[in-house]
């Protein structure tokens, strides 16, 4: 096909899985193009990590289940609201597979080798890669809280739970305390020795993460997601990132943003 030189290189493919690292700002018309035509010739097709994104763009996952990584979930949700986003490690529903990246997709190929070609040579090749086991898909994403602060202190886990669940509101830390029933020195005490920071500077650092997070993902005002982080104003809210990330949230967005629109090498899975 003149002017589309993907359409001749994914001929005959009856499985495809495109990969990509960060959510793209958008998809070659080219590739856009074959990928749809490959569909149409009746092609299984996958998104792997941030590979869901340009297959939600073509609009080759409406009405099915796709695994989005727990970062990008609020986000593709808002954007692909008639995508089935999961937050599961990996999907297959129907002729559509996605994993949410990581160690998910090895989880995926291994599910689709055993469905393939048998659960023996499965099982030897995650033998061979000293996989411990394949997980199910609807295994969840991220590890327990306990393991990702790496203390199982109950005082400090209901403490950060809080935290996250009051990102846009933000408790005091005399709040937080009593809710854990403990006294505000005590609760300082707990995360001065467990995170090596006071209650308010963990509290900030979720808070900074989470409007970084929104700034690289989302098209909402940089106003908006201050507001929406606990910020009560946008100097306020641009201070404070600038202090923790060493740029203002419009030089971090306009920099990490600046990729062109998506073109690939796409990951062949099998060729007729």
């Amino acid at each position: 096909m003149p002017g589309e030189p993907w359409a001749g290189r994914l001929e005959g493919f009856q499985k495809l899985f495109l990969l990509a690292d960060e959510p793209p700002a958008g998809v070659a018309p080219a590739l856009g193009s074959a990928l749809k035509q490959l569909v149409r010739a009746g092609c299984s097709i996958g998104g792997l990590s941030a590979g869901v994104y340009p297959l939600a763009q073509l609009g080759l996952l409406d009405g099915y289940r796709a695994a989005v990584h727990w970062r990008w979930q609020d986000d593709f949700a808002e954007r692909f609201p008639k995508v089935i986003a999961t937050s599961h490690l990996f999907d297959w529903d129907r002729d559509r597979l996605t994993a949410c990246g990581g160690m998910s997709v090895l989880d995926l190929l291994l599910a689709v080798l055993s469905r393939d070609h048998g659960a023996e040579l499965a099982g030897a090749v995650s033998e061979e890669l000293v996989v411990e086991r394949i997980r199910e898909g609807g295994e969840r994403q991220r590890i327990p809280l306990q393991n990702r602060l790496g203390s199982s202190h109950p005082k400090l886990t209901q403490a950060v739970l809080l935290m996250e669940a009051n990102i846009e509101e933000p408790l005091t830390t005399d709040e937080i305390a009593q809710h854990v029933c403990v006294s505000r020195r005590q609760l300082e005490r707990i995360f001065k020795q467990y995170l090596n920071r006071v209650p308010s500077q963990y509290y900030l650092e979720l808070r900074l993460n989470k409007a970084r997070q929104m700034l690289m993902q989302t098209s909402k005002s940089i106003i908006q997601i201050g507001l929406s982080c606990g910020f009560s104003s946008g100097p306020h809210f641009s201070s404070a990132y600038r202090n923790f990330f060493g740029a203002t949230p419009r030089e971090d967005r306009n920099q990490r943003r600046s990729s062109s629109p998506f073109e690939l090498s796409p990951v062949p899975a099998e060729r007729g």
